[in-house]
């Protein structure tokens, strides 16, 4: 997986590279097949926008979050990603293989 982060009005520093990656770290746990990621970090005035793009095999899942803290809209940012992430491997998750096993073991037990 390749992450790329980069910020608009804020110097991207090791501290917030390294938070962006250990919490990216937990959505390539649920789902191993994340291509690569671009994160944005915006700061504008009071509001810290971070937004973050994944290319997964066969899809693009797109979130953002703004908070007051840089870190608070990290975490925002990475639930979502995490809900999406989940959502898109239960609809690639053929359903209905499983039903035909269990069709075929109706028939067989008969």
């Amino acid at each position: 997986m390749q992450l790329n982060v980069t910020g608009h009005n804020i110097e991207v520093t090791a501290a917030l590279r390294g938070y962006v990656e250990k919490k990216i770290d937990r959505i390539a746990r649920h789902f191993d097949q994340v291509i690569d990621v671009h994160c944005v970090l915006t700061v504008e005035k009071l509001r810290q926008t971070a937004e973050a793009t994944l290319h997964v095999s066969g899809n693009s899942i797109h979130a953002d979050a703004s908070e007051e803290n840089m870190y608070a809209a990290i975490d925002v940012l990475t639930d979502k990603l995490d809900r999406c992430v989940k959502k898109h491997k239960e609809k690639k998750r053929d359903h209905h293989a499983s039903e035909a096993q269990r069709s075929a073991r109706n028939i067989a037990s008969l």
